[in-house]
């Protein structure tokens, strides 16, 4: 049967590891879980309890293609109390996920073969929507003294139709302050570039800036599945200029029809949750804590120190050159589940490692415990940190 070019993506290595930590645990193993950027919380505990209050009362049929209106308007009004930002709810898009929201800003925006630069190391999945797109995804190297960011020189130099920040960034936490973020707006305003930000982790490690904050020729990405903790619930947004909310829409209707509509129940109600949310929030800082004073004393010294998001993207170059196999030592040896860089980075992934800290505390001091057991029995605490 004939087949697509456009489904030759490169498979997401995380879900591989989490199917190996699946069968470790089927075989009566306890797996430290630090390669998923996942909360080891539920949706918030009140918005449940008032959404299944709802769906008992009756169905929950289609919604309008680009969301609920009173969760538009509370994510609008969102932007006012964190970020300053006076935002027209006409605006805002509700999304399936921040991956529908990637879908519907990378189709709005770009013909095939548009030239997309993504800040390598990046989040995988921008690298294969493009890709299955028919458009270029166009890796920019980044390094440890620019904080793993692109740089405004990066638009020119790569000849760039557009620009995905990421702010903090998946997979090493860094954030973008206001001048570098206008920076790299100028950047692409010079280019007629289009600039996607992408801030799916503000809340955790602070609010962050947002690019509506220095300009509103942006598409913003948003999701509550990272801090409002709504992983499986499968809701994000878009933030797009007026001109664009038709294109979108007529997108989002053919694509989706709409957002799940108890999702969208749920994302609104769980925008009101604050006190359970900065408890979350506050483990994360936690573990955050925890992560940057033992990974280095175990020999993961090498990484730029995370702002934000919930991981560390560590350097093992000085213990192997095969973060893959290196993992899954790891996982066999130590019984923790790590992703290799490869995700991240095809091109110098093979030498990094991402640890994710979004579990209890408890998981990660015994997370920390074991991979410190690990490297010392394998002689690498003292290369790491030399």
């Amino acid at each position: 049967m004939r087949n697509s070019r456009r489904g030759d993506v490169d498979p997401f290595i995380v879900m591989d590891v989490m199917e190996a930590a699946r069968q470790a645990e089927a075989a009566g193993r306890h797996i430290i879980h630090m390669e998923v950027g996942q909360p080891g919380t539920g949706a918030p505990r009140e918005a449940v309890e008032k959404v299944a209050r709802e769906m008992a009362s009756g169905p929950m049929g289609y919604t309008v293609a680009l969301g609920l209106p009173e969760l538009r308007a509370r994510i609008a009004r969102h932007y006012g109390e964190w970020y300053g930002v006076d935002l027209d709810p006409a605006r805002v898009v509700v999304t399936s996920g921040a991956s529908g929201a990637f879908l519907l800003s990378f189709t709005q925006l770009f013909d095939t073969g548009a030239r997309v630069g993504l800040g390598a190391p990046c989040y995988p999945s921008y690298r294969q929507i493009l890709k299955a797109l028919d458009m270029a995804p166009i890796d920019i190297a980044t390094r440890l003294d620019s904080r793993m960011q692109p740089v405004p020189g990066d638009v020119e130099t790569h000849a760039l139709d557009g620009l995905v920040l990421a702010s903090p960034s998946n997979p090493a936490g860094t954030m973008l302050d206001r001048d570098g973020i206008a920076a790299l707006s100028e950047a692409c305003a010079a280019r007629d570039a289009a600039l996607i930000s992408d801030e799916i982790y503000h809340g955790i490690g602070g609010r962050g800036t947002s690019a509506l904050e220095v300009t509103d020729e942006t598409h913003v990405i948003g999701s509550f599945s990272k801090y409002f903790s709504m992983t499986g619930w499968r809701v994000g947004w878009l933030i797009v200029p007026p001109e664009h909310v038709r294109g979108i829409e007529r997108i989002a209707q053919n694509m989706f029809i709409c957002t799940s509509h108890a999702s969208q129940r749920l994302a609104l109600h769980a925008m009101d949750c604050t006190s359970e949310l900065e408890a979350n929030a506050a483990v994360y800082a936690a573990n955050r804590r925890l992560m940057l004073e033992r990974l280095p004393k175990a020999g993961f010294a090498r990484f730029a120190p995370p702002d934000g998001a919930f991981y560390v993207y560590a350097d093992v170059s000085a213990f192997t050159d095969d973060s893959r196999a290196f993992a899954a030592e790891i996982l066999d040896e130590a019984g923790v589940a790590v992703t290799p860089g490869l995700d991240f980075d095809p091109r110098e992934g093979h030498r990094w490692i991402r640890f994710s800290y979004a579990r209890a505390t408890a998981d990660i001091e015994e997370g920390l415990d074991r991979l410190t057991r690990f490297m010392a029995a394998h002689g690498h605490a003292e290369a790491g940190t030399a």
